[in-house]
């Protein structure tokens, strides 16, 4: 059985910083792409940073660039999201993501084959 448990989520002044992880089990982030997605609306999820099983290659999207950063560490099968200079507008929920194809879930943010259960972030002074 699949499982992603995000932690790390909380409040946060503007300006802050905030880590996320995404631990997983049931698979090996060598085979898997792990992207984190957040809430843009009540039905839509963006997805914001990913990194690739096999070479570790990191995308980014335009919105999160020079502040957000994603990483692993596959002794842990562990993926992280280092979030700084948080601004208001990042306060929604966290979602780590995982797809078998880093094309669909990297470069098309599709919708993956597995979900974690999500992890708050409030941005407020």
């Amino acid at each position: 059985q699949v499982q992603l448990v995000e932690s790390g989520g909380g409040s946060v002044q503007p300006g802050g910083s905030l880590t996320l992880s995404c631990a997983a089990s049931g698979i090996a982030l060598d085979d898997y792409a792990i992207a984190w997605f957040r809430q843009a609306s009540e039905t839509v999820r963006e997805g914001i940073s990913c990194i690739s099983g096999s070479d570790g290659r990191t995308f980014i999207h335009d919105s999160v660039k020079g502040r957000f950063t994603i990483s692993k560490d596959n002794a842990k099968n562990t993926v992280y999201l280092q979030m700084n200079n948080l601004k208001p507008e990042d306060t929604t929920s966290y979602y780590c993501a995982a797809d078998r194809s880093v094309f669909r879930l990297c470069e098309l943010w599709s919708s993956p084959d597995y979900w974690g259960q999500g992890t708050q972030v409030t941005v407020s002074s």
